[in-house]
Order: C-alpha cells, then sequence, then structure tokens
C-alpha cells in the first residue's frame, strides 16, 4: 500500500489560471497570509524582549528593537500583495447578503485595523530609528495590538476556509477520499 503522494499536490499543469486568485486549487491570498502574520508576532516578541532586557544588556535592546523594526518592514511591504489578492477574493468569490460574505467583511476590516496600527508604528520607528537603545513603550503597545489584532483576523480568515469552505475547490465527494492506488491530478477526470 502506497502511503504518500506528492505530485499530484504539486503539479500546476491541469489547474486553470484565476490571474491574482492564483491556480485552481491553488490560490494565491492564503499563503501570502504567513507572512505578515508571522512577522507582526514576531515584532511584539522582540519588542517585549528588547524593553525587558534594555537595562541589563542595553545592546540587545537596541537590536531587538532594530530586528521587529526591519521584520514589520519585510511584514508590512508583503502585506500589500496579501491585501490585494485578498481583495480579488473578496470581489470574485462572494456574494452580498451572505454569512460568507459578513465573514470576509469582518476579516477585512480587522486587517485593515492591523494595518493602520503597522504603518504608524513603521513611521514612528523609521522617525527615530537609529535614536533608539530599546523600544519606547508606546511602540511596544502598538507591536502587541497588532499581533493580538493579526490573531484575530487570521481566525476570522482561517474560519472562511476551514468552516465554511471558502475558495476550496474540491467535489464533495472527490475521488481522493476513496480507497484506490492511484492518484488523481488536478484537471484529470475521474
Amino acid at each position: 500500500m502506497r502511503h504518500f503522494s506528492f505530485r499530484p499536490s504539486l503539479t500546476m499543469k491541469g489547474r486553470k489560471f484565476k490571474g491574482l486568485r492564483g491556480l485552481a486549487g491553488k490560490p494565491l491570498h492564503p499563503p501570502l497570509t504567513d507572512v505578515p502574520i508571522t512577522a507582526y508576532l514576531f515584532v511584539a516578541v522582540f519588542d517585549v524582549i528588547s524593553i525587558a532586557v534594555h537595562s541589563s544588556h542595553g545592546a540587545l535592546g537596541h537590536q531587538m528593537y532594530l530586528a521587529g523594526t526591519w521584520t514589520l518592514l519585510g511584514g508590512a511591504a508583503v502585506s500589500v500583495l496579501t491585501a490585494l489578492t485578498g481583495t480579488i477574493d473578496w470581489w470574485k468569490s462572494s456574494e452580498a447578503g451572505t454569512q460568507a460574505r459578513r465573514t470576509i467583511n469582518a476579516h477585512a476590516i480587522t486587517m485593515i485595523v492591523v494595518t493602520l496600527i503597522v504603518l504608524a508604528d513603521l513611521i514612528a520607528r523609521l522617525a527615530s530609528y537609529n535614536d533608539r537603545m530599546w523600544t519606547p513603550g508606546w511602540i511596544v503597545a502598538l507591536s502587541v495590538i497588532s499581533a493580538v489584532l493579526v490573531s484575530i483576523g487570521a481566525t476570522i480568515g482561517g474560519g472562511l476556509v476551514y468552516d465554511y469552505g471558502f475558495n476550496v475547490e474540491t467535489a464533495g465527494d472527490h475521488p481522493v477520499w476513496h480507497k484506490n492506488e492511484t492518484d488523481v491530478f488536478p484537471g484529470q477526470a475521474h
């Protein structure tokens, strides 16, 4: 009995191209979300460490502040493409008046608030980038709020996929769930 099946998941042949939405079965938005979510969580950790160690390990406090700044910048840069692909998904894949659309709206507004807080955090950091020996308390607060809100937004977004099956392109009775030694590839007749 076979135990592994890599090729069908990695095969791009047979998948319909959907522009900024990605390929059928390989959407762009979900994997892109991992970068800003992880970045914003790490920034909060770096900032908390920075403020916690600044009196006993001044250089480490400064390095954590710099690491947080660069991590925040990277997360914010990727979030631009993440927001664009999410907007296209909202526009092309949901219908007004449905619970799915309301949930998408809740996800989107949460992530827009996160983005605004991140931009304020980033502007404050860049304005005093070289002058800080540790992360100021109010910037730590912005980072922690961003981390909490991005976790909430990610939970809402994850619910769209795992609770509602949003943009999941499979049939309810798909052959991959039947006992069989033959792999089913994208675009292949079942």
